[in-house]
């Protein structure tokens, strides 16, 4: 059994929210972990400040998830710095409020090449040492989105259920050696729902069976269970974490 403490891991936008709650909860697992960051700098900063002071390693790495260029040198210098790479989260993510008639072909297509393509490039380039190494975890960030769609987003309830269909290719693509799976969050206090937490968490908690909205570090402990040895036997498979709002 491969010890995961000398293990390295990428966390895609882990400047803030569920990624920077993932980048502490993996290196309290023991994981090295990559703070990757495409435009918050300072977050990512703030996030490797927090890994160090819980005890762990990491190192801040730029780059645009879009870019595959720009995901190989990250993934380079991840193997550099830590050697082994066995841990991909793909929480980088782009949404804006918008219905159809406002929402621009620029944004529409920018909520696909953060959300899907960044996903794809990232596992693409990370596939490879995983398969060399022959241990692998690769986790997804979709939302509940993915399931019920979106009255003020269609670009991003589009590109996160495309997320879920890219998570069961590689599930088997990548068989047996790199286990893939996808969260799918429901609401998660993040600020990115700030605003709309902040107007109306009362009436969003109450359509939630468990009567409140998500931490991120709620997410970020799914997370943890799929990418540990527990979690070994769990493949193609997509974890809802909503509380409840949305059953299948």
């Amino acid at each position: 059994m491969i010890s995961l403490e000398n293990v390295g891991a990428i966390v895609t936008g882990s400047s803030r929210g569920i990624g920077k709650a993932t980048a502490l909860r993996l290196a309290q697992d023991g994981f090295k972990v990559t703070v990757n960051y495409s435009r918050d700098e300072e977050g990512a900063q703030e996030t490797k400040k927090t890994v160090e002071d819980h005890g762990g390693s990491a190192i801040v790495v730029r780059a645009d998830v879009t870019k595959p260029d720009e995901v190989a040198e990250m993934v380079e210098r991840t193997a550099e710095e830590f050697g082994d790479i066995g841990v991909l989260v793909n929480n980088a993510g782009f949404s804006k409020h918008a219905t159809i008639d406002k929402l621009s072909h620029d944004e529409w297509q920018k909520g696909l090449d953060v959300n899907l393509t960044g996903s794809f490039n990232c596992a693409k380039a990370v596939a490879p040492k995983m398969k060399d190494l022959g241990w692998g975890r690769i986790v997804n960030i979709s939302s509940l989105r993915a399931m019920t769609g979106s009255d003020h987003g269609s670009h991003y309830a589009s590109s996160k259920a495309g997320i879920l269909g890219l998570t069961k290719s590689l599930a088997l693509e990548l068989a047996p050696e790199v286990t893939v799976n996808a969260v799918s969050p429901g609401y998660t206090r993040t600020p990115m729902t700030k605003d709309s937490l902040e107007e109306k968490e009362e009436q969003i908690a109450a359509k939630i069976p468990l009567g409140r909205v998500a931490e991120s570090p709620e997410i970020a402990g799914v997370v943890s269970f799929l990418v540990s040895h527990d979690g070994s036997y769990v493949t193609g498979e997509t974890i809802n974490a909503n509380g409840g709002i949305y059953m299948r």
